[in-house]
């Protein structure tokens, strides 16, 4: 099952690039949100080779996943990979700059079930994919708005 979205943003690439290398900040979000987040990787800069070990609730269970950092090539792309119990998904993050103070952020996020629990839960959140696909371009088009505010305040 397959989610993207593109969002412009009146900011430099190489502001966008970095707000998205905060990975302190992310930790920090799903924290705030009941995520159980551990950092498994003694990288001090951002980079390949990144890992977490995330434990949150869905659906009334509690899962757990590893994320890694897959690619990493600034000023442009981000590919993060997820494993948990049956799902393995590929979140990316490509960016493009579309003038010097715009940049277009296309983010994707594939989810591929591995057994048939797996296969079951992907198959209920199909039924729902209008509803979570409207919601997943509202989060990525509140983040981007976000960047601009901060963009803004700092300039």
């Amino acid at each position: 099952m397959k989610f993207s979205t593109r969002e412009d943003v009146s900011v430099p690439i190489e502001h966008v690039f970095r707000a998205l290398c905060d990975v302190e900040g992310f930790e920090r979000q799903a924290m705030r949100r009941g995520a159980d987040v551990r950092r498994i990787d003694k990288m001090t800069a951002p980079g390949i080779g990144m890992n977490w070990k995330v434990g949150f609730r869905m659906r009334g269970r509690h899962r757990e996943l590893d994320l890694e950092l897959v690619r990493f090539m600034p000023p442009n792309e981000l590919g993060f990979h997820a494993r948990s119990a049956g799902i393995d998904s590929d979140f990316t993050v490509e960016l493009i700059a579309l003038s010097v103070n715009r940049t277009r952020m296309t983010i994707g996020l594939d989810i591929r079930p591995l057994n048939l629990s797996a296969r079951l839960l992907v198959q209920s959140l199909k039924l729902a994919k209008s509803s979570l696909t409207r919601r997943f371009k509202t989060s990525v088009s509140n983040y981007g708005k976000g960047l601009e505010e901060r963009f803004e305040r700092a300039s």
